[in-house]
């Protein structure tokens, strides 16, 4: 993946300034819409059933996030994607907890028959529950037990049986549409320590989609924030981290964009 397509994806972005329609958590909320900001997007977090309908339907790109899931956000879900769907608005599906939750693991199938999300998202754990209806582990952390090797042999078949990319984020990040497989080597242990972080890569999955290419929205996200988070570290506490991570995330030159991004491609007939 060329860092010069990269970085025009994320100039496009900032002169763009588009709509990004967000259906999260509340223990991200604001870190998901501060995150569309520090990338050049503007965020809306409608949430009620009976406006989810109009606010998608003007938005450049949607997010649905599964995360501490209520019975009006599965309406809102479900109606979002109807509308995303319908006007051809692009959209992410972030599948937080679904390998804990069978609540969740059913509305993300359930997802998938109302409209194909152009990106469906997870950590390493997730991704493999979407897949395993008799996978289940307890907490939203992915389990170790699910290893690189793994989800690189079940993603391809996903991307293929869905039509859409498939993010898997972990140590390394690893995103395909089933015709290739690439692996972002950018990031630190440092990002799990602060909750949200997972659903920043979402809501910056979805800023990049408004603008690209599924799978270049995707590996421009994850680029970004993993390279951000590398350059964030501090020996001060995860407060300094944090704020660190969202000044980065608005300042970062293209020449920092380069000079640190670690990526590799495959053809899945290589892998």
């Amino acid at each position: 993946m060329n860092p010069e397509n990269l970085n025009s994806i994320q100039k496009k972005l900032r002169e763009s300034n588009p709509l990004i329609h967000c259906i999260t958590n509340p223990i991200s909320i604001n870190q998901c819409a501060n995150t569309c900001l520090a990338a050049g997007a503007r965020p809306i977090m409608a949430e009620h059933p009976n406006e989810v309908s109009k606010i998608t339907s003007s938005a450049d790109a949607l997010l649905l996030n599964l995360g501490n899931i209520t019975d009006a956000r599965i309406k809102s879900i479900k109606i979002s994607a109807r509308e995303a769907s319908h006007r051809k608005i692009p959209f992410v599906l972030d599948l937080v907890g679904i390998a804990c939750s069978p609540l969740r693991r059913k509305l993300a199938h359930k997802i998938y028959k109302i409209a194909s999300p152009d990106i469906i998202k997870g950590n390493y754990s997730e991704i493999y529950a979407f897949s395993n209806s008799d996978y289940v582990i307890s907490g939203v952390d992915a389990d170790n037990t699910v290893t690189e090797e793994l989800i690189c042999e079940i993603m391809p078949k996903l991307a293929t049986s869905y039509s859409s990319v498939i993010v898997a984020s972990g140590k390394t990040d690893i995103i395909t549409d089933g015709k290739k497989l690439i692996k972002i080597y950018n990031g630190t242990p440092k990002l799990a320590s602060v909750t949200g972080t997972g659903c920043m890569l979402g809501a910056l999955c979805a800023c990049f989609l408004s603008v690209s290419k599924s799978l270049e929205a995707a590996v421009c996200a994850c680029a970004l924030l993993g390279i951000c988070g590398e350059l964030s570290e501090t020996d001060n506490g995860i407060g300094t981290y944090t704020v660190k991570l969202l000044d980065y995330l608005s300042t970062l030159t293209d020449e920092d964009f380069k000079k640190h991004l670690r990526t590799e491609v495959f053809q899945l007939e290589n892998i």
